[in-house]
């Protein structure tokens, strides 16, 4: 693992923090809802629209099958009101959940340890909770640092 893994690290191992977030389409998605059918790879991302965000979203929504399949589900969390992701999804054609943790403001971020209050934002988090709700990979990036989705597919391909 990266340097500046300390928010994430201790939530190795453990029951992951669940939430109840609205997605772009307007939809409500609760992460504990995919126990016991599918594990899922939760990414953090500061805003919709951002040059580094997008090129990560757009890397997944190119390699959707790595990520997002009858084994594993992506859910894209950000800050954001669910407008915005609407408008976001739309536009790069993301065929994956965007979830807004608009309000309370940043709660879901928070749980996971990946909030910057300062600036109202979640930062770069990622965590693969398996079946059973349990954190199996964490990884926080620091602002403007991009993430090795290799690292993901890896620890994907590591549950089985």
């Amino acid at each position: 693992m990266q340097a500046g893994l300390e928010p994430a690290a201790g939530l190795l191992g453990v029951q992951a923090p669940d939430f109840e977030l609205a997605s772009a389409s307007g939809e409500v998605v609760r992460q504990s809802s995919f126990r016991g059918k599918r594990a899922v790879l939760v990414v953090f991302y500061p805003f919709a629209f951002s040059a580094t965000c997008t090129s990560e979203l757009d890397a997944v929504r190119d390699s959707l099958a790595d990520f997002q399949n009858d084994r594993v589900q992506v859910l894209g969390v950000s800050a954001d009101t669910k407008y915005s992701l609407r408008a976001y999804a739309d536009a790069r054609g993301y065929e994956f959940p965007l979830l807004s943790d608009f309000w309370p403001h940043g709660a879901a971020a928070q749980a996971y340890g990946v909030f910057d209050a300062g600036r109202g934002m979640a930062v770069r988090g990622t965590f693969l909770i398996d079946t059973s709700g349990v954190i199996r990979f964490a990884a926080v990036n620091g602002p403007g640092q991009p993430r090795d989705q290799d690292v993901w597919r890896r620890a994907i391909a590591a549950l089985r």
